[in-house]
């Protein structure tokens, strides 16, 4: 860029200094990542907005440990300071003194050389990808650990709760073990320990209804919400202040996913994905909403990894197997031509990228076909 531009943004962008980080320490913001070097302290010309920084702390043998990473709503020349944990090889949680804030802010300049510029190339993008979201959101749906981790911190029972097995008994009419015992899918659970996540690691999504109908449903009323979502995305939708907060809960679990490496964050993002495409009424009333996400999810498809996107011949990619389903009932609702002919564009656009097709969204496969029972 030019220098006049250079300039610019070097005062209007924020400031993340990095304080005594090893080197070789992968680091990264938003797209980018790289491998710090002895004279690095973080990064200039940020642009304002929210961003996500990561990092992967690396052994003198190269072995790498689990991403880590957090949101952060950087404001227009802010000056953002933290420290590198030496002994929990991570991000310091805790605050740098002012004073120490203040010295580095007025000698900022002189810094100058030991901070890496903001990837710029990679801007248009990640403001696509966080379109939908706001920093109040992000303060709602971030671990209250501040940090969201590809790696889990999980704690176990202790050992006195631990299950044990029956020991074989020598009396007739008691219970006895077959010699060699094998576990099934509905007994198993009962010899593993019960894990759950260090509480404030995990990330405080949105929870879903307990059902998918309403109370006193029918069975006639249960089949029918069953077969389409519409009650779950408006019992969604009531949780947020505004409804593409929902959407923003998506983008946030995306970046969490594509960026952070965290599977927790992916199966909350699917949750959210396979919803918007199991609805039939629901779009009408939410047309708008419809419209945003078809904008969202054209994004992220296209920066998934290619191993989620693949083996479309035996349909066992979930995000192709939705989208005929999304796609057939938005042909089938009585919504405008817009929203029909923005469909119709995404539709030529993932074939042309990765040769889905789309055509006979009328007729069902076989694995999607329903079950007729007789009763």
């Amino acid at each position: 860029m030019d220098q006049q531009t250079a300039k610019r943004l070097l005062v209007e962008g924020a400031f993340f200094i990095l304080l005594d980080v090893p080197k070789g320490t992968e680091f990264g913001i938003d797209l980018k990542s790289w491998n710090t070097g002895e004279k690095f302290r973080g990064v200039k010309m940020i642009p304002p907005g929210i961003h996500y920084i990561f990092f992967n702390a690396v052994s003198d043998t190269g072995d790498m440990a689990p991403r880590i990473g957090f949101f952060k709503n950087f404001r227009k020349s802010e000056v953002f300071v933290k420290k590198w944990d030496k002994e929990n090889e991570c991000i310091s949680s805790d605050e740098v003194p002012e004073s120490e804030v203040v010295q580095l802010k007025e000698n900022i300049l002189l810094l100058d050389g030991f901070l890496g510029p903001y990837p710029f190339d990679i801007l248009d993008k990640w403001k696509s990808l966080c379109s939908c979201i706001t920093n109040t959101l992000v303060e709602k749906i971030s671990p209250a650990s501040g940090y969201v981790r590809a790696a889990l911190e999980l704690q176990s029972c202790s050992d006195a709760d631990r299950p044990r097995g029956k020991r074989k008994s020598i009396n007739e009419n008691d219970e006895v073990l077959p010699k060699s015992p094998r576990l099934s899918q509905n007994t198993e659970h009962v010899f593993l320990p019960n894990l759950k996540a260090k509480e404030g690691t995990e990330l405080r999504t949105t929870l879903f209804p307990d059902k998918n109908y309403p109370e006193n449903s029918t069975p006639a009323e249960i089949t029918k919400h069953s077969l389409d979502s519409s009650y779950v995305l408006e019992e969604m939708v009531t949780k947020y202040t505004i409804s593409t907060e929902i959407l923003g809960e998506m983008q946030i679990c995306y970046i969490c996913f594509l960026v952070g490496h965290s599977l927790e964050a992916f199966d909350h993002w699917k949750k959210i994905f396979n919803l918007f495409c199991s609805c039939q009424t629901g779009i009408k009333k939410h047309k708008h909403l419809y419209d945003i996400f078809i904008s969202v999810i054209e994004i992220q498809i296209q920066e998934i990894p290619e191993e989620f996107i693949a083996d479309i011949v035996t349909n066992s990619n979930f995000v192709y197997v939705k989208l005929r389903e999304l796609f057939r009932a938005i042909k089938d609702s009585e919504v405008d031509g817009i929203l029909k002919t923005k469909v119709q564009r995404f539709t030529h656009k993932l074939t042309s990228l990765y040769q889905w097709d789309f055509n006979h969204l009328d007729s069902e496969d076989e694995d999607e076909a329903p079950i007729i029972v007789e009763t």
